[in-house]
């Protein structure tokens, strides 16, 4: 009840944020400590992306949903300056230091780090980290962007890599966003329905940014390390995509023509 209540103050106070890179944000760092997996939950996460069930440790990526209610917390709050209702998630870098036992108690601590220009709008950095017995176990940090106006809205463009050796091909159903919602706790409108998602400009439904990189890392077998990804355009739902690898540790998502949707590397 506490999560939905943080969200729909969020939700009503959108409508006036006044995003800006120059805004304040909070400096408030929220723990939360002696926390257990809950089984059941991670083993319908698990099945929403692909990993395998039943593991004793927990996918690179799920520290990141267990992490979730805090950030929410933090860029729902009344003192961060960017609207939460059509947030994107454009980028993330994990760093998993040692093996993350499902059955061990951890502590959790969010804060958010700074905000920066983008081209579309600002970007938050908001930075999660996990502990064990006192010692950080898993760290990561992500960038989410609020588009609006901008002096410049052209901005400098990333240059694209050259495609990877495609290793399948996906079709994604209708529902993921939803799917994935329910096993995350993000329930942002842009990743469940064609209408909510119209609302912020998207034509259909997209998929939620960690969903993607999560299913790319469930399908490389990756276990942990470093992963860095950067979130380049919406996954549109239904939908089909290329994922592609080269063994080296890179790896991306495609779709039609050839557009890049995600591009990742892990070590």
């Amino acid at each position: 009840m506490g999560e939905l209540l943080h969200l729909a103050g969020g939700v009503l106070r959108s409508p006036f944020k006044r995003p800006s890179p120059e805004a304040e944000f909070p400096r408030t760092r929220l723990v939360s400590p002696g926390l257990r997996v809950d089984l059941d939950r991670l083993a319908a996460y698990e099945r929403v992306c692909g990993f395998p069930t039943g593991d004793s440790a927990l996918p690179v990526t799920y520290p990141h949903v267990l992490g979730f209610p805090l950030a929410m917390r933090l860029m729902s709050g009344g003192a961060f300056p960017l609207p939460l209702l059509g947030l994107v998630h454009t980028s993330i870098g994990i760093t998993r230091h040692t093996s993350l036992p499902a059955h061990a108690e951890y502590e959790l601590a969010v804060h958010i780090e700074g905000l920066t220009p983008h081209r579309r709008g600002t970007e938050a950095t908001v930075v999660t980290g996990m502990r064990a017995a006192g010692e950080v176990v898993w760290e990561s940090r992500s960038t989410y962007l609020a588009r609006h106006r901008t002096d410049d809205p052209a901005g400098p463009r990333e240059e694209q890599p050259a495609p990877l050796p495609v290793v399948d091909s996906w079709r994604l159903a209708g529902d993921v966003g939803r799917r994935y919602g329910a096993v995350s706790g993000d329930r942002n409108p842009i990743h469940l329905y064609p209408l909510t998602a119209r609302l912020f400009g998207f034509r259909r439904a997209i998929a939620h940014g960690m969903w993607t990189v999560a299913r790319c890392l469930a399908a490389s077998g990756c276990a942990g390390g470093r992963v860095r990804a950067r979130f380049l355009a919406p996954v549109l739902l239904p939908g089909t995509v290329t994922y592609g690898a080269d063994g080296s540790g890179r790896f991306e998502l495609r779709g039609e023509g050839g557009r890049l949707h995600l591009w990742g590397e892990l070590s």
